[in-house]
């Protein structure tokens, strides 16, 4: 599976707290079903991965 590089400026919503975050090659990231998600801290990141069905029911 190849992932396109992302582009400059491009950004995604935090499925834990809804904030806008940058992606880029510093983003905080996890896998999910074959998706990437990025979040604004590892705070985020670790509870999504606790529970990811609950954040994607929103």
């Amino acid at each position: 599976m190849h992932h396109a590089a992302p582009t400059e400026g491009e950004t995604a919503t935090d499925p834990v707290c809804g904030m806008t975050v940058a992606v880029n090659a510093d983003a905080i990231t996890r896998e999910h079903d074959g998706k990437t998600y990025y979040f604004c801290g590892e705070h985020c990141a670790n509870n999504f991965m606790k529970a990811p069905q609950i954040f994607l029911e929103k």
